[in-house]
């Protein structure tokens, strides 16, 4: 079985509490502790097994094999996707039985990552999860006042529209975030817009 490590917790000693996602379900396996053990980490994509404890409700993390990429080796490459996984957490975590979009998804973007700016791929992947669950709005009314935006669009968590004087932000050009919004694809935006639109994503899937 293969599956992305998305959140880690600690247990008694040394031990872990193990969150995989996984293809059509989300996997909380108990890690027990001991020198051979291979290291783990969030953000791992990895290859394991699961055994049954029959004494336990939880179920054991065993053979663990790290299916790295080159990229995992690039500290400032890997944080960002640490910060951009452990997203999916908080956001699947009631969730036992998902849709395989969400591996399929990682699965794509852990591919991208090497050769393509992170952010930007980071930036593009939580559009797709946007548009899978049905929550882009389009660009026409500002949520908060539900007025027209005529010019330039800010863009709050979940990159809901509003005006920028209803949510205090500079905004960005109304053509380019309707131009990413259809095409799903940034590379008409500066890096300094991918900066902005990553923070914004970085408040939660």
């Amino acid at each position: 079985m293969q599956g992305f490590i998305i959140n880690i917790n600690k247990a008694r000693d040394e031990d872990l509490i193990v969150t995989v996602l996984c293809e059509e379900r989300l996997q909380t396996l108990y890690r027990f502790y001991g020198s051979r053990h291979s290291t783990i980490n969030i953000g791992y994509l990895i290859d394991f097994e699961v055994q049954q404890n029959l004494k336990t409700t939880i179920s054991q993390l065993k053979n663990v094999l790290h299916l790295a990429q080159s990229w995992n080796f690039v500290s400032e490459k890997f944080y960002i996707w640490q910060e951009f996984i452990k997203l999916f957490y908080p956001h699947l975590k009631d969730v036992e039985h998902i849709d395989k979009f969400y591996f399929e998804l990682l699965k794509k973007a852990s591919e991208k990552w090497q050769k393509q700016n992170a952010k930007r791929v980071a930036v593009e992947s939580y559009l797709e999860i946007l548009i899978h669950e049905g929550r882009l709005h389009n660009t026409a009314n500002c949520f908060l006042c539900d007025r027209k935006i005529e010019d330039r669009v800010a863009l709050a968590r979940a990159y809901l529209p509003a005006h920028i004087d209803c949510i205090y932000d500079s905004g960005y050009k109304m053509e380019s975030i309707e131009k990413f919004f259809k095409t799903k694809n940034s590379f008409h935006l500066d890096n300094a817009d991918i900066e902005r639109l990553y923070r914004t994503l970085c408040e939660g899937v």
